[in-house]
């Protein structure tokens, strides 16, 4: 069969190798026209449609091993998909041997310590699951399918980053696979310099396996949900966004919305496809204390919807899901910003007036508050002057479609860059974003990132990511 070396080159691999490895896992490999290939090798984002020559789905620690070190004896393209969730679609590659993880799904909690331990295929709505039922959350992102893995090695953020940090601030530990097979322990007291690359540099260093999280008092229930208004009212309503985060306890944190309406139930019918502004809001603190916080949103103007309302925090991590679905079209430009300025409220709402699809949006996070208060290298995420995230999504089903959309998208994102820190989010960036706009969301940490790869992958054995060469 065909397949492709590190360099790219394509080779025959003889059959009697790959019947070797497959002798060696307790999971499964496939090829074109096998059974579950197709699931296995596809992608969230359509846009990325890679041909994987062969796909190990790995059911342990011990798979993952075998297929890291007959990538190494073959000098293979290796390529790692956790949730496969990435906008870019790093989780595949043409021609390459991909280890799908997806099977890896197991999560243990240890109510005492408060930390959870998670395979590396685990989506976040696995870990939520398993921790809720003990009160606890760990910070993890805003969409329940998304891998775990990929949110954690660039950074991750979400309803309680506000309280606690980035999500890789609130990693203790992870079981690591290196570019020569071996499995290390990465953590504050072991391997302390390749623990450190792990917590926002991407899947450069090793295949992560295991993390462990800590774990913090939240729900079983929150105050969370949304708030819609028609668009004539997004100025009045980015104002209060502002005005309100500006204000918020960290307990409380917002996010704003400019799209089409979609058609979910609680809107009515006659609004669906209309233009809207929105305010998302959680509050992770004792829901009795949420009332005088989220009174000022739901007591705001005429709001054609409201679902602001007391909920399971599960649920809540999951309220997005909706408008996220594996198979469509996305592309996406985002910024880190200091603060929302007026003048940059009227340019959003100028483009959001464009929007050509009833799925796309441009959105604004509110991150402001634990991750301010570390030290600029502390992990490689850094851009720890953020105070929101602006992401400018556009979202469509056909191909014909695709320059319209993209078009759209850069042109906003040319628009409104000016506005920010000059850092971004490095799981946001897209297929085409270059080497520079992976210095914009590692700044000052590439010097040292490249140093760490140097000495745990000197022969750059994963590389289908933001490759950071060995220095």
């Amino acid at each position: 069969m065909k397949i492709r070396t590190t360099e790219g080159r394509e080779i025959e691999l003889q059959q009697d190798k790959l019947d070797g490895l497959k002798m060696r896992l307790r999971g499964t490999l496939s090829v074109p026209g096998d059974a579950g290939h197709e699931e296995s090798r596809t992608v969230w984002n359509a846009m990325i449609d890679r041909q994987p020559a062969v796909v190990a789905r790995c059911r342990g620690v011990a798979d993952v091993i075998a297929c890291v070190q007959f990538a190494r004896e073959n000098d293979l393209l290796l390529c790692i998909k956790g949730g496969g969730h990435n906008i870019a679609g790093l989780a595949t590659a043409d021609g390459a041997l991909m280890l799908d993880m997806s099977l890896m799904r197991g999560v243990w909690a240890d109510t005492q310590k408060k930390v959870a331990h998670a395979q590396a295929g685990c989506l976040l709505g696995d870990v939520d699951r398993e921790t809720q039922v003990r009160g606890l959350a760990g910070v993890l992102g805003f969409v329940s399918a998304t891998g775990i893995a990929g949110l954690t090695l660039g950074g991750g953020f979400g309803y309680l980053t506000r309280r606690w940090g980035w999500t890789s601030d609130n990693v203790v530990g992870m079981d690591v696979v290196t570019a020569d097979a071996r499995l290390v322990r990465a953590s504050s007291d072991e391997n302390a310099d390749l623990f450190w690359g792990l917590r926002g540099g991407g899947g450069n260093f090793g295949v992560v396996t295991g993390i462990d999280y800590a774990l913090y008092p939240v729900g079983p229930e929150v105050v969370g949900g949304v708030v819609a208004w028609p668009a004539s009212e997004a100025a009045k309503v980015l104002e209060l966004y502002r005005t309100l985060a500006e204000k918020a306890p960290p307990e409380l944190t917002l996010v704003a919305l400019l799209r089409p309406a979609p058609p979910a139930p609680w809107l009515p019918k006659d609004w669906h496809g209309k233009p809207i502004v929105a305010l998302l809001a959680c509050y992770s603190g004792r829901p009795e204390d949420a009332e005088k916080h989220v009174n000022p949103i739901k007591s705001f103007g005429k709001p054609i919807g409201d679902v602001l309302v007391r909920r399971p925090y599960a649920q809540m991590q999951s309220l997005l899901d909706a408008t996220q679905p594996k198979g469509r079209r996305y592309y996406w430009k985002s910024e880190y910003l200091p603060c929302i300025e007026p003048s940059m409220s009227k340019k959003l709402i100028e483009h959001a007036a464009g929007i050509r699809s009833p799925h796309s949006a441009i959105i604004l996070f509110q991150i402001e508050g634990a991750l301010n208060r570390f030290d600029e290298g502390h992990s490689p995420v850094g851009n720890r002057d953020a105070r929101h995230v602006l992401n400018i999504t556009s979202a469509w089903e056909k191909v014909d479609e695709d320059k319209a959309h993209i078009a759209w998208t850069r042109e906003a994102w040319n628009d409104l860059k000016g506005f920010s820190t000059g850092g971004t989010y490095i799981n946001f960036l897209t297929e085409d974003d270059g080497v520079e706009r992976t210095e914009a969301a590692l700044g000052k940490g590439l010097k040292r990132l490249r140093e760490i790869k140097s000495k745990w992958d000197p022969k750059n054995v994963f590389r289908t990511n933001r490759n950071i060469k060995p220095g």
